[in-house]
């Protein structure tokens, strides 16, 4: 890894564990925790910062959802298939990651970070109460092929895909929030698993700084969860809102220069 100051350090813990309580709320935590690792080493290889993200994200991934399972006993037909479904989606995508070259990675950033923020603030509602649009097993080869196609984003890039996830159970299945949140969860941790096994064998790990996020990221994640479930998430669309901005901004003026 890098040499990098003390005090970068502690800026990466803190997004990590911001990241961590926005991801179990309203899911996007990726853009929050990977563009800060982009800011802090402009000039590492995509590689290394997905595959640090990964460890600090399953971290929180783990214990949101945990805490989900344990409140809201998510319906396992679904959550199982979708799961499997993303696991494997998620290992082609992140053997594909390695390829990807650093002067694409800011403009992909970029063009996701623009559209996940886009979406939130025109969708300030994703879904009051669970009403399934699908019964049988056409629900459940939506869950599975949602599942795939996300899994595959998440291991070849990642940031969003717990926002996609809910975004894509509330407006493909019909289910409300707090449903659609705690089953991406599960799809999530499952994304991160697969992501790890490419990633790990690889030698990809910046590990004490992953686990060091990865630290921030449980507590923010079993805060996170929490607040779902106790207050909802209109005061954290707020502030995830004003964080994806900033990053925004941020990388979008490296993608300028790097243009220019």
């Amino acid at each position: 890894m890098p040499h990098v100051s003390a005090l970068t350090v502690c800026l990466l813990v803190l997004a990590a564990l911001g990241a961590g309580w926005v991801d179990a709320v309203v899911g996007g935590g990726g853009l929050i925790q990977l563009p800060a690792l982009l800011v802090a080493f402009p000039g590492a290889a995509p590689v290394h910062l997905l595959a640090t993200n990964k460890v600090a994200s399953i971290c929180g991934t783990t214990t949101s959802a945990a805490t989900y399972g344990r409140r809201l006993r998510p319906d396992p037909r679904t959550a199982g298939p979708l799961a499997v479904a993303a696991f494997a989606g998620s290992l082609a995508g992140a053997t594909a990651a390695s390829r990807i070259p650093r002067s694409a990675f800011n403009p992909l950033i970029l063009l996701v970070l623009v559209s996940v923020g886009t979406w939130t603030l025109l969708r300030p509602a994703m879904g009051a109460d669970t009403v399934l649009r699908h019964t049988g097993h056409r629900h459940y080869a939506t869950a599975v092929g949602l599942g795939f196609g996300v899994g595959t984003y998440d291991g070849a890039l990642g940031p969003g895909t717990g926002t996609f996830l809910v975004v894509a159970l509330v407006g493909l299945l019909g289910y409300g929030f707090l449903d659609a949140s705690a089953k991406a969860k599960i799809a999530n941790l499952a994304t991160n698993l697969a992501a790890l096994v490419v990633f790990v064998p690889q030698g990809a790990v910046w590990w004490l700084l992953g686990l060091s996020m990865g630290a921030a990221n449980v507590v923010g994640g079993y805060v996170g969860a929490r607040t779902a479930m106790a207050r909802g998430s209109r005061f954290v669309r707020v502030v995830f809102v004003v964080v994806v901005a900033a990053f925004t901004v941020r990388i979008g003026w490296d993608v300028v220069r790097q243009l220019g």
